[in-house]
């Protein structure tokens, strides 16, 4: 811990802070949704699909409309779009805790996913722009302040939703509105770092058309679909398969606390380090390829796991229902610090070090696409398992992929598709 945070402090404020911020941002986000699933169906009393209903539109609103959120990011500023998003999350999270009708629930949830559309290219974009030439490096410590975010908000919304869900949603307004003050004062404003002037008179939808030519980007971004599907299955696959083995007492509640903690504590303590072994000995490509690889393969424990007969109770059985589940947690995270930093530097190289954010924005437009695809796949083949009596089927399906995606970046990577083309040459002046 004592290199990374020399690590943090050897870049400029800006970098530091917007680290910091991703740290808050994810804290008050991860302490407040785990449980309004709960509170919408338990406290309000909404019917199931009601509940669905207002879940699905804050992913929609999110993931829908991140290239929104990029365009307007590189038109007007890294900046106004963060604090601006944070703003909107202010709102909408106080809104959650203090309104019961339906509607006002929709927007309020509507609020809350535009909100992460308008801040988290211009995030990334920012990052990008201000650490340089050492991208790969800041973005490996943008992971670690992500997933220590990530593991402590649900421990802090546990102690504050014990006692009331709104002191939750209001502790988590209350952060998001400190976050904007902050940002507000303190940072820097910040444009990409070419084109500015030429993009602002080109218009939206140019620019999207510039975007959506570049064929290298987009191949790249379908062939990382499988890195988010993958390790997404951390929240629904593992869980699901822990409860399937021990149950859905206190052991299973246990024990998938244990996936996360497992998932977030090898990330907060190794990135870096994984980063600096693959910088020193792996290509970009390879990296990226090395990765996806590891990401698939870490569901051969669970593979493996389904050749044993299931115990009927004691020590074996709950063995069973850990072990295998948290080394595939370790795996798909180990695999997630070897590609992610190579992933978003991959990014603002093919955009050619223009667009930065509208590329970060239609990328995760489509990897949000391929969660969704790629999560109800995979509970279709967690169904189709338990009635045809194969319990190998999912995670053969899901090897399969980090196989296939890992091919496809290595595929590319040989082709030179993951550098960005070389600039048309210039006439020679006489």
């Amino acid at each position: 811990m004592k290199g990374t945070i020399a690590q943090v402090r050897s870049y400029d404020r800006s970098v530091q802070l917007l680290l910091a911020n991703q740290f808050t941002i994810n804290l008050g986000f991860y302490m407040l949704m785990p449980y309004l699933a709960q509170h919408l169906s338990g406290s309000l009393g909404l019917a199931g699909w009601l509940v669905g209903l207002v879940m699905g539109v804050r992913n929609f609103s999110q993931q829908g409309m991140f290239l929104i959120g990029g365009t307007l990011a590189d038109r007007f500023g890294y900046k106004p779009l963060i604090v601006a998003g944070c703003v909107l999350r202010t709102v909408g999270f106080a809104t959650l805790g203090l309104v019961d009708s339906v509607p006002a629930l929709i927007a309020a949830s509507a609020a809350t996913g535009f909100a992460g559309a308008l801040f988290n290219p211009a995030v990334r974009a920012y990052l990008a722009a201000d650490a340089g030439e050492r991208r790969v490096e800041a973005f490996a410590l943008f992971n670690v302040f992500y997933q220590a975010g990530i593991l402590l908000g649900p421990l802090v919304g546990m102690l504050l939703t014990g006692v009331d869900f709104r002191i939750t949603c209001l502790v988590s307004a209350a952060i998001f509105a400190l976050l904007s003050v902050v940002q507000i004062r303190a940072l820097p404003a910040r444009r990409g770092t070419r084109g500015g002037e030429g993009d602002a008179r080109e218009s939206v939808l140019s620019q999207w058309r510039g975007v959506l030519a570049n064929r290298a980007f987009l191949l790249f971004s379908l062939a990382m679909i499988g890195s988010y599907v993958l390790s997404f299955q951390v929240y629904l696959a593992l869980p699901l398969e822990v409860r399937r083995v021990g149950g859905d007492g206190e052991f299973g509640t246990v024990a998938v606390a244990l996936l996360f903690a497992a998932s977030g504590l090898a990330t907060i303590l190794g990135q870096t380090r994984v980063t600096a072994w693959c910088k020193e000995h792996l290509d970009p490509g390879r990296a990226l390829a090395w990765g996806l690889l590891m990401m698939g393969a870490a569901f051969l424990p669970l593979l493996a796991a389904t050749a044993l007969p299931v115990p009927e109770g004691g020590m074996g059985r709950w063995l069973l229902a850990a072990v295998p589940p948290t080394l595939a947690a370790l795996m798909l995270a180990l695999g997630t610090m070897v590609a992610y930093p190579f992933e978003m530097d991959t990014i603002v190289r093919l955009s050619g070090d223009r667009l930065v954010a509208t590329h970060y924005g239609l990328y995760n437009t489509i990897c949000g696409i391929g969660i969704t695809a790629g999560n109800l796949l995979t509970g279709a083949a967690l169904d189709a398992a338990r009635e045809a009596g194969m319990s190998a089927l999912p995670w053969l399906a899901l090897l399969v992929v980090g196989l296939g995606c890992s091919a496809a970046l290595y595929g590319l990577h040989r082709a030179g598709r993951l550098e960005p083309a070389a600039p048309p040459a210039q006439p020679a002046t006489v």
